[in-house]
């Protein structure tokens, strides 16, 4: 296989480079320079910022937990679909066993999620 292959995937990669590198330099001079107090503010999903936080305190830690919990068993769970659709009988028992094992896996990691009562809200 000779190199002559890649070349348009290099020249792809080069050219994404040079327009990010593009874009990062011209922004400051092209782009305009009206600043105001509210675009100097932190952002707070449209609420005016206090020194108090609104709603007695920190949010909750359980939101993000839950939510990271999704991602890593959904990320999980993607791994089973490429496995299912080029399974085959002729593959033999040492991929199904694997297989299991993943899937085992998966069960006893969300097992002890459930168990530590990281799935509740309250």
């Amino acid at each position: 296989m000779s190199l002559s292959a890649y070349v348009p995937i290099v020249g792809l990669f080069a050219l994404a480079a040079a327009f990010g590198l593009f874009s990062v330099t011209a922004a400051p001079f092209i782009g305009p320079r009206r600043f105001n107090k509210a675009k100097l503010d932190a952002y707070e999903c449209g609420i005016e910022p206090t020194p108090q936080p609104i709603g007695g305190g920190r949010f909750p830690i359980k939101f993000y937990l839950t939510a990271m919990l999704f991602i890593v068993f959904d990320i999980e769970i993607i791994f089973l679909y490429p496995w299912a659709v080029t399974f085959d009988a002729f593959q033999g028992a040492f991929v199904f066993v694997e297989m299991l094992l993943f899937i085992g896996t998966v069960f006893v990691a969300y097992a002890y999620v459930w168990r530590r009562g990281g799935l509740d809200w309250d």
